[in-house]
């Protein structure tokens, strides 16, 4: 062990911002400081920048995971005042103006700053029963997502080797729990695969008999959505072959079933796969900044913040993103953050000139909602105008390609999406790896 602290604000020196997450808000803050006279330090314990919305496309073997989850450091390399550090922070010391960090080096790491912004996104919540991790994995990193494409992909190599047909509808069996954007765009994938992509591939089997299942505690699926959008997406999701269970919550799951309890009472699926994707809770960052701060949480455990996203009782300290509640109750979307993080950023960058007026509240600006189906269908929703199909399908190939970073992944991402499109059945990215003799048929607990 060793304590390490760099970047001391002294006099005669720039003040320090420190930037905690690489992800949407992260970036965008430390990029609205580019030309600031300030130095900035973005700390984060990954060394990508991941592009979340198309996590569940690494899943389903669609795209490699580097496509969406380009280095912090090439994301940053025109910023010349911006450094990365790779490192996981445990401490936030608002009284010394100090964050603690650990190094890959099993090392502390002190980062003492003028500002400080926390955008540490946010984790699966699996409401009071956290064991049901070790079941249903969810996706929000990129571990997270090749781990459930080798279990998903896992599971038809087994049922191909299954002695009886119990257990081979065991392996066939796939539930994913949460109707929202993230289950919907799943789901629809799940449905692509066993029903267009794997059918060819396999001897003893039927792919095409694969039983599918998405359920939700409430009445309809996309719940921000529009009623019109969320009947179509429903209907379509049954014409693919899902089975969509509305007001159906789970109430127990092992590694061999789930129990479900919806309007005909409850039921015992058995299913070896299940997906989580029925909610999140803020990152352990919130509940630093609150026993740091006394700024009080919700049942999330989102930290409350002052209309301009600072903390109260911390001069300096703001928080954005997933891990922050405000009476305006945003909705835990990335352009949510992205704009917080250009707020913050500019923010910070007034100050550090001489503007010590109050700041105007930061407003957030709707620019749409969108989810995936399955292949050319999809749902978009744009200040009160509505799509559905292949031109929702399009625009949301548009808007998503745009917002990865960088040419070179934007290109090789279209490459990916049309070849997939054009040959649904050569998909590239679909490799599993049986290690030390060992079945993929109990999927790790996500980290």
């Amino acid at each position: 062990m060793h304590n390490t602290a760099l970047g001391r604000a002294e006099k005669g020196r720039r003040p320090q911002v420190v930037v905690i997450g690489g992800g949407f808000g992260g970036v965008r803050a430390a990029k609205a400081l580019a030309r600031a006279d300030v130095d900035v330090t973005l700390v984060d314990r990954a060394n990508h920048h991941l592009f979340q919305p198309l996590l569940y496309q690494v899943a389903a073997g669609i795209l490699p995971p580097g496509l969406i989850a380009p280095a912090l450091r090439r994301v940053m390399r025109k910023e010349r005042n911006v450094r990365t550090l790779l490192a996981e922070v445990h401490g936030i010391d608002t009284e010394r103006k100090v964050v603690r960090a650990a190094t890959p080096a099993e090392g502390t790491l002190e980062l003492p700053y003028d500002h400080l912004v926390v955008a540490g996104g946010a984790t699966h919540a699996y409401f009071g029963h956290p064991q049901w991790a070790r079941f249903a994995p969810g996706m929000k990193t990129i571990e997270d997502a090749r781990r459930l494409r080798s279990h998903i992909l896992g599971a038809y190599e087994l049922a191909e080797l299954a002695a009886d047909e119990e257990e081979r509808k065991a392996h066939l069996t796939f539930v994913v729990v949460g109707a929202g954007p993230t289950g919907v765009e799943i789901t629809g994938q799940l449905a692509e695969l066993a029903r267009h992509v794997l059918p060819e591939d396999y001897r003893s089997i039927d792919t095409r008999r694969a039983r599918i299942v998405l359920l939700d505690a409430g009445p309809s699926v996309l719940a921000p959505f529009a009623p019109k959008l969320q009947e179509y997406t429903r209907r379509r999701l049954e014409e693919m072959g899902v089975e969509v269970r509305l007001n159906t919550a789970a109430t127990d799951m092992d590694s061999e079933s789930i129990v479900v309890r919806g309007p005909a009472g409850e039921e015992r699926i058995v299913a070896r796969t299940k997906i989580w994707a029925a909610g999140v809770q803020a990152s352990p960052l919130a509940a630093m900044l609150a026993e740091a701060t006394g700024a009080p949480t919700d049942r999330a455990g989102r930290v409350a913040v002052h209309p301009d996203c600072s903390l109260p009782g911390a001069e300096g300290v703001y928080a954005i993103g997933d891990m922050v509640t405000s009476a305006d109750r945003l909705p835990g979307v990335a352009q949510v953050a992205m704009q917080q993080g250009t707020y913050v950023g500019r923010r910070i960058a007034d100050r550090v000139r001489g503007d010590t007026s109050t700041p105007a509240p930061f407003r957030y600006v709707d620019k749409g909602s969108m989810a995936t189906i399955g292949a050319r269908k999809a749902v978009a929703q744009i200040r009160g105008v509505t799509l559905t199909g292949y031109p929702a399908y399009l625009l949301w190939r548009y808007v998503h390609v745009m917002f990865l970073v960088g040419w070179g992944n934007r290109l090789g991402t279209l490459y990916d999406w049309l070849r997939s499109l054009r040959h649904a059945r050569n998909r590239a990215h679909r490799l599993i790896t049986l290690t030390g003799g060992t079945a993929v048929e109990r999927m790790p607990a996500a980290a």
